[in-house]
């Protein structure tokens, strides 16, 4: 489980300060362990509704009641529900992102692990921007589920988009070649550098909509697939079974 993240140890959370704060110019770095590190332009992470992918905009069309955006990070999602008249509380394990969202005009904002909130209850459950990785492995739903039914109302919803990484063994002739071995290959570790910041690696999960709909189905949830997007990306929404 996470914990907040603290100002010296955020290199994402003082890219995206900077950023709002006017200053330009250096990189952030993002690497993963089944990918070369790159530079990502920060602009990314102010985009606004209409900037958006298709998934994304779906997605907040598709919110609704008191909406939870988990990862919310500089509040592009939060803002784009506010100018939708639809009500949201914001959270991010991240204490600068939470700053930045303040700064930007998302007034419910918290600097709060997902797994800790407690007697809340909420009819969606919003996980953009690979937003489910926070459950780091095909295992973690068990956990990530279990959560969610602790936030959801009768008739709730969870909403995320994701990728499947499968086109990452992808070999000239079309077939796949994929070790199997102990751990899924969407279970990946990923690395952030800004300026003189390296910040520690931290699981990430990226999954295939059958295998989550194998997990939800385990944990008494019904899976939907939402939409398609251009390259092994999805939008899924999750509901509980009824009895």
């Amino acid at each position: 489980m996470t914990k907040c993240i603290n100002h010296k140890d955020d290199a994402m959370g003082q890219a995206l300060m900077d950023y709002q704060k006017g200053l330009r110019g250096a990189a952030l770095i993002v690497g993963t362990s089944v990918a070369d590190d790159e530079p990502y332009d920060v602009s990314y992470f102010f985009r606004s509704f209409d900037e958006m992918p298709e998934l994304e905009q779906k997605a907040l069309e598709l919110a609704k009641g008191d909406i939870l955006d988990v990862g919310a990070g500089t509040g592009i999602h939060s803002l784009a529900l506010a100018q939708m008249n639809k009500s949201c509380t914001s959270i991010d394990i991240s204490e600068l992102s939470v700053e930045v969202m303040k700064l930007r005009g998302v007034s419910d904002a918290h600097c709060v692990d997902f797994y800790k909130i407690e007697n809340q209850k909420y009819d969606t459950l919003l996980f953009l921007m690979n937003g489910i990785g926070l459950v780091e492995t095909l295992d973690g739903f068990n956990a990530f589920f279990k959560q969610c039914r602790k936030l959801l109302r009768p008739g709730g919803q969870i909403l995320f988009d994701s990728s499947d990484l499968i086109y990452l063994f992808e070999e000239e002739d079309g077939s796949f070649l994929i070790e199997f071995g102990d751990k899924y290959y969407g279970e990946v570790d990923f690395r952030i550098e800004y300026k003189e910041m390296k910040a520690k690696p931290f699981p990430w999960l990226f999954v295939d909509f059958d295998n989550m709909a194998n997990m939800a189905e385990k944990n008494g949830f019904e899976a939907e697939m939402i939409l398609n997007g251009s390259h092994y990306d999805y939008l899924a929404r999750l509901t509980l079974k009824l009895p």
